[in-house]
């Protein structure tokens, strides 16, 4: 089966600003190509990050030197009125499946919740533009956009919590279960399951974080759970965070597996992977 990581990132200069990732001044496509064949992954979606200017023609320049490996969810600057106008062709960009925000710190997160960026939803919506979100605080707010753009994908990241930007760990990184399960009700509206063993004070395989996992899988079903790494803020390697959910988590079955490790998120964000 395909084993297509929904979260990476790739930089070639500056510091992460998020101390969780790996202190490096790069890690380039090339470098996670030998570091995914090592780890059996296939492939990987690159969410640019903005220490680095570079980083999304990078990006680029990775979906054409390496077909079917990469795909991007990029980004628009969201106080730019020229953004709105752009939202109609992103996904005419090689490789460009959709939109990501971070909505952790204020003003953005007081923005999103005064209906500021409305106007985003309301466009991807519109355009057929899948968006994701980091945003531990506003999951009510963005199941009440979810329920407003029916017609939107709206994927949580990092399991609905802050991804490394929290030291807490275990149960006290997950008191926003409750909330996120909540969101199951809504078909338009999935998780990426990826970072879960940085969430974990424990070794591998994180037994810790599998009750967490089997309750979202309860709750959104394989097709709407998609399993990735953010791998430079991973406490261990890209085969022991495979091994996590192939191997260690016996409630999932075969198809499970194989929708839960690519073939969802494929179709969720509408990546052929043959074009």
């Amino acid at each position: 089966m395909p084993i297509i990581d929904a979260q990476i990132h790739t930089w070639g200069v500056g510091l992460p600003s998020n101390l969780s990732h790996i202190q490096v001044t790069h890690f380039t496509p090339a470098e996670a190509i030998a570091l995914m064949d090592e780890g059996g992954v296939d492939a990987a979606i690159i969410h640019p990050p903005h220490w680095d200017p570079n980083a999304t023609p990078m990006a680029f320049d990775a979906v054409r030197d390496y077909p079917g490996r990469f795909a991007i969810m990029g980004s628009l600057p969201l106080n730019d009125p020229a953004s709105r106008e752009k939202i109609a062709t992103w996904r005419d960009q090689p490789g460009m499946l959709g939109l990501r925000y971070t909505f952790l710190h204020e003003p953005g997160r007081q923005a999103l919740a005064d209906g500021a960026y409305d106007w985003l939803f309301a466009e991807a919506e519109a355009h057929g533009v899948p968006v994701a979100t980091l945003a531990t605080d506003s999951l009510t707010v963005l199941g009440r956009l979810a329920e407003r753009h029916p017609g939107l994908k709206l994927t949580i990241d990092h399991l609905g919590g802050r991804g490394g930007l929290t030291t807490l760990k275990d149960a006290e990184a997950m008191t926003h279960i409750p909330e996120l399960l909540a969101l199951a009700r809504l078909p338009n509206v999935a998780v990426k399951a990826t970072g879960a063993p940085g969430y974990s004070s424990e070794a591998f395989p994180f037994p810790k974080m599998h009750t967490y996992l089997r309750q979202i899988f309860d709750a959104f079903g394989p097709e709407r759970m998609f399993w990735g790494t953010d791998i430079t803020k991973m406490p261990c390697s890209w085969r022991q965070c495979v091994a996590m959910f192939t191997e260690e988590l016996p409630w999932l079955n075969d198809n499970d597996k194989r929708l839960i490790m690519g073939d969802a998120i494929c179709a969720w964000w509408g990546w052929n992977r043959q074009d």
